[in-house]
């Protein structure tokens, strides 16, 4: 009989692992965190030190009943969840509940192989890492802290069934901000004047020159009037060609993966939401059957900022890489990439845990989901670990008066790693970048013929709007979460009705507008940017064991307090604020007003609570069932909260649509007390 059980977080892994472990090992799953704080109260004694009370998750409860079973006979526990702060708080949750009276072992493996399995198991670590765990527990204390204080707040002055979140709260911020500056942009017009010439013996190739310089300046060319003027004066001048520059350049891989550097690399060229990249990446790690009953992590841990590489992992690219492309591909020295300063260097970059292995190889087991990200790995990974790339570029002036015109291009000269992955594309924001253009040769002094002059019209544009890659990108550049929390926090705030998703792109709602104004007004440390990121690096140093978890709480409680006391009178009630309407109630012929409800303005009568009759706000847009005089209305599904439209006869009438007719187009946790 087996005297050691292993537990792990999901089924997926627990069938990966053991197939991997002899038959002293029983391997189980926990299906994730077995004890949290408790569901409805808020659960920390604060003025106890901010002492948590867990208890054990009332749906878990099954599982903790199905493990205490397994464990009974059993004289060593060995604990492997992932290799986090989550995955050690878990461990230690389980610990107490389960590890009396027997051995109790620490697990951790960066990719689920057998190799890396066995090893782990044969090192256990004696112990689980408390400072892992009280960094854990103190984000946990402060979100619960920020949901169950703000919360109600919310309910009492906006509407039931909103939340806010320390974290999320600061997400909202910067769409909201970004959407005022788009609508606060007022575009300035420019000119650009573009040259179409040839040699004066070839007749067949004509290439564009831009106008880069009146009298060795940048020009500025605000006007039609203006463009046309100067398009008179260079039509008299001569062309010459002024200076020639020839260049070499090396262009060096990018580092692999990091998670907020997939969650981008997917969302850009797979059109992959964060929360899809993080369940597929999840499905990768955790173990694919493939053929011979082989089930094996494909891809090492997902959640990570470090672009550091094992020297198992790079010794097997590098031999991989000098067999399948040669020398020429194959760098002298291994390509080493430094991490940020805050990164957790423990974990590896994400990478294919065989370099072998080529997505080709196990397209056939996989989903169409799940084959496009793992190929996207694995072409970064190894990408990462080739020879640069080789450009030559050619940079050519061309006198016309007092007017210079330049003309560039580049050409590879030897791809190197761009053998197997290209980065996507910049796009430029002003849109003066056009096509490379093929160039003649060319000598100076020599001259050219001008075909025609080309003035264009353009106007500057507003900063983009986020969509999940750039807010991913953006909170990681201000230090705003970690690896594990940019997709709970993109799918929190649309779950709330604070952002929508349209066309890839995130707007907010008018209710994650007034709801982030009221925030900020009366709470701007927890909705400053540098609050919340040095926030981030306080839970880093506790977990470094630089400072005690119950300082950071502390140092945050106390200044929160007085503000909410403050707000509970201050803070402006837009519950209360009622607009009237010309529409009548339908049951009792009082006027209908507009108030605020969790997914925004609805109808309702002036006479509640003794009529209770309401409605949405129809779209103005008539149904398309046949015969059906209803409106469209917005609704959100109340599983994933994605926006579609619903009739505003139903149940009577069934119809919904995704879209409204004259749309085009468009594509589609947190605290709070119940």
């Amino acid at each position: 009989m087996a005297k050691k059980l292993v537990i792990v977080e999901s089924p997926a892994k627990s069938k990966t692992i053991n197939k991997f472990l002899g038959k002293e090992y029983v391997v189980t799953s926990s299906m994730g965190h077995i004890v949290d704080l408790p569901k409805g109260r808020m659960g920390i004694e604060i003025k106890n030190d901010f002492k948590p009370e867990y208890v054990v998750i009332p749906d878990r409860k099954k599982y903790l009943t199905k493990l205490k079973k397994e464990i009974e006979g059993k004289t060593e526990l060995y604990l492997a969840p992932d290799p986090d702060r989550e995955g050690e708080a878990i461990s230690w949750h389980l610990s107490n509940l389960l590890g009396k009276k027997r051995k109790v072992f620490r697990v951790s493996f960066n990719e689920i192989t057998k190799d890396a399995v066995c090893r782990a198991f044969k090192n256990p670590n004696p112990s689980i890492d408390m400072n892992k765990v009280h960094a854990q527990q103190a984000r946990r204390l402060l979100d619960r802290i920020v949901g169950y204080t703000l919360s109600p707040l919310l309910w009492k002055k906006v509407t039931r069934g909103l939340s806010a979140g320390r974290v999320q709260s600061v997400a909202v911020r910067l769409i909201v901000e970004r959407e005022r500056a788009i609508r606060a942009f007022v575009p300035q017009e420019y000119w650009e004047i573009a040259a179409l010439l040839k040699k004066e013996e070839d007749e067949r190739r004509a290439f564009t020159a831009k106008l880069e310089k009146i009298d060795d300046k940048k020009p500025e060319i605000k006007t039609e009037d203006t463009a046309n003027k100067l398009v008179r004066e260079i039509e008299k001048e001569e062309f010459v060609v002024s200076d020639i520059k020839d260049s070499k350049k090396k262009k060096k891989a990018s580092p692999p993966f990091t998670t907020s550097v997939l969650q981008q690399d997917a969302f850009n060229k797979l059109r992959f939401p964060v929360n899809k990249t993080m369940r597929m990446a999840q499905q990768l790690y955790e173990g694919i059957d493939l053929e011979k009953d082989e089930s094996v992590g494909l891809i090492t841990y997902m959640r990570t900022d470090s672009v550091r590489i094992s020297a198992d992992g790079q010794k097997a690219t590098r031999e991989y890489i000098l067999k399948k492309y040669g020398k020429e591909y194959y760098p002298a020295n291994p390509n080493v990439y430094k991490s940020k300063k805050s990164a957790q260097e423990a974990h590896e970059a994400i990478r294919p845990t065989l370099p072998l292995r080529e997505p080709e190889s196990v397209k056939g087991f996989l989903t169409s989901d799940q084959f496009r990200l793992y190929e996207l790995i694995w072409n970064r990974f190894l990408a990462s670990q080739m020879s640069p790339a080789l450009l030559s570029l050619t940079q050519i002036d061309i006198k016309a008066g007092r007017s210079t015109f330049r003309s560039s291009g580049t050409k590879v000269i030897f791809k190197g790693f761009m053998v197997i992955y290209k980065a996507e594309p910049k796009k430029d924001t002003d849109d003066r970048r056009k096509d490379i253009w093929k160039i003649p040769v060319l000598e100076v002094g020599e001259k050219l013929n001008l075909i025609k002059l080309m003035p264009s019209q353009h106007f500057t544009k507003p900063p983009p709007r986020y969509s999940d890659a750039s807010l991913v990108k953006d909170l990681e550049e201000k230090g705003i979460g970690r690896p594990s929390t940019y997709a709970p926090i993109i799918y929190t705030i649309i779950m709330r009705n604070y952002m929508k998703r349209e066309k890839g792109y995130l707007y907010p709602t008018e209710l994650g507008v007034i709801v982030n104004d009221l925030l900020i007004a009366h709470f701007p440390k927890v909705l400053n940017i540098k609050f919340t990121a040095t926030m981030e690096e306080e839970l880093d140093d506790v977990e470094n064991g630089q400072i005690k978890w119950t300082k950071v709480l502390k140092d945050f409680y106390e200044p929160f307090s007085k503000n909410l006391e403050l707000a509970k009178t201050a803070m402006e009630s837009v519950k209360k604020k009622a607009i009237k309407t010309d529409e009548v109630c339908k049951e009792c012929g009082r006027p209908m007003v507009i108030k605020w409800g969790r997914r925004g303005k609805f109808l309702s009568c002036s006479g509640f609570p003794e009529c209770r009759y309401s409605r949405s706000i129809t779209t103005g847009v008539k149904c398309l069932n046949e015969g059906c005089d209803g409106e469209l209305i917005e609704r959100r599904s109340k599983k994933r909260g994605m926006r579609f439209y619903g009739c505003s006869n139903y149940p009577k009438c069934t119809y919904t649509a995704n879209r409204l007719p004259e749309e085009k187009d468009k594509s589609q946790g947190q605290d709070s007390p119940k």
